[in-house]
């Protein structure tokens, strides 16, 4: 099998190291606070919804043992709860994240929280 010289200049034409990513790279402390509120009053919506659909169906949290179902769903919405408490303390590390909770934030929050009404 023989090889063949590759023009590696090429690929440096077309794809240069210190290109910038994404039209602006900063973002203001305005936007940075409305995305980082809007992203928290999301994650915390869906931990009372979480809590709530995992919850056991009959009357008492005790009673969970009784349904096999009702002690897996318990453990799961646990579990997941208590990843999405974690990522209320992981902040987003750069303005494009900012920027995508800001959106996000702005069309799931009133959604989570027609689902929070709907479910009670």
């Amino acid at each position: 099998m023989s090889s063949m010289p590759v023009d590696t200049a090429q690929w440096e034409r077309r794809y240069p190291t210190g290109a910038k990513k994404g039209p602006e790279t900063r973002i203001s402390a305005r936007q940075r606070t409305l995305a980082l509120g809007l992203r928290s009053i999301f994650i915390a919506a869906l931990v009372v919804v979480i809590v709530h659909v995992s919850m056991p169906q009959s009357a008492s949290l005790w009673t969970a043992y009784e349904a096999p179902a009702d002690l897996v769903r318990l453990f799961f919405g646990l579990g997941i709860c208590v990843w999405l408490a974690l990522q209320l303390f992981i902040l987003p590390k750069d303005p494009g994240a900012y920027r995508t909770w800001l959106y996000l934030g702005l069309t799931a929050v009133p959604f989570v929280g027609i689902c929070i009404v709907g479910i009670w």
